[in-house]
């Protein structure tokens, strides 16, 4: 039998981190152990995890690193060849892993797997949309192409890969505070493709006081300069990365960072973006604000980030 190491990166997750955990061990797949890193939380979740009675728990503790730093301590601690990503407070459907390991067995040769997920808000779970025009349940995917205006096809809460492409992708970026699984997933598009179960098996919280909802500054999250070679090669990661860039340099520009927004902003290839956006990227702060009170009241985003870290 196939076994996983579930790799939980926990920081304050106090008022979720019981059902997230309970998800897991309810799964209907048994084969697996759980290393949990608590990165230096301030709240009750300590306690939380010790209130947990399972053998396959192993409890690390740290100082407050960040993201980045936890998920590798718990990769480093794995004692399997699969890790399985969540964060301390997304939800696993029961069959979540079952349906996975069927899908890992029946492409033995593929080295990165995901699933489809929905957004959980405090009243209703919305399915996320993906750009895919075929309806086939299981397919082998292109991270750029599938994840190119719409969803991330890569989640922290929904991904399985082989632990040895770590050798080959490298680490987590412990620079990079929030926006390091952007960062990984495009390292990981560059070399793997994906093995994706386009079924709904993963419930992501979406928490207002996440680091990815109050994080505005732009120098905390990934440059996207480290990748001039491969995209010069590779048009569909460059219109990947620019709509990054993109998302971050109105960021930039919204919160005061001239210097960001224009790096940001030269590196775009402006045929990347939709004529909307290339107007939005040369408006000034003061429009932008305006435009984002209207786009606020209307339910509408001005700017979107492909993927909001935890």
């Amino acid at each position: 039998m196939i076994k996983l190491s579930i790799i939980i990166s926990v920081y304050n997750k106090e008022r979720h981190l019981k059902a997230t955990l309970e998800s897991v061990i309810n799964q209907s797949y048994k084969n697996f152990e759980i290393v949990v890193v608590n990165d230096g939380s301030t709240d009750n979740s300590l306690n939380v995890l010790h209130q947990i009675k399972d053998p396959r728990i192993r409890i690390f503790n740290q100082s407050n690193l960040g993201a980045s730093a936890a998920r590798n301590r718990g990769i480093k601690e794995a004692k399997t060849d699969y890790i399985a990503l969540l964060d301390g407070d997304d939800i696993w459907l029961s069959d979540y892993l079952q349906q996975m390991v069927e899908m890992i067995k029946s492409h033995s040769n593929a080295n990165v797997f995901a699933c489809a997920i929905a957004n959980t808000y405090t009243k209703k779970t919305v399915p996320v949309s993906y750009n895919f025009e075929d309806s086939e349940i299981i397919k082998i995917r292109d991270y750029f192409k599938s994840s190119l205006n719409s969803y991330t096809l890569l989640t922290s809460s929904s991904t399985i890969f082989k632990k040895e492409i770590i050798d080959t992708v490298g680490w987590y970026d412990t620079s990079i505070k929030s926006g390091q699984d952007t960062d990984m997933w495009i390292r990981i598009g560059m070399h793997y493709q994906v093995v994706f179960l386009n079924k709904v098996l993963v419930h992501y919280r979406y928490i207002n006081d996440s680091l990815s909802n109050t994080s505005f500054n732009p120098n905390t999250k990934p440059k996207y300069d480290k990748y001039n070679i491969e995209e010069a090669l590779n048009t569909d990661l460059k219109a990947f990365v620019d709509r990054n860039r993109y998302s971050l340099a109105i960021l930039s520009r919204l919160n005061g960072y001239k210097t960001t927004y224009y790096f940001y902003k030269k590196a775009i290839d402006l045929k990347n973006l939709p004529l909307g956006k290339r107007i939005l990227l040369h408006c000034s702060p003061w429009l932008l604000k305006t435009l984002l009170k209207i786009k606020s009241l209307k339910g509408q985003k001005l700017y979107y980030m492909p993927l909001k870290d935890k």
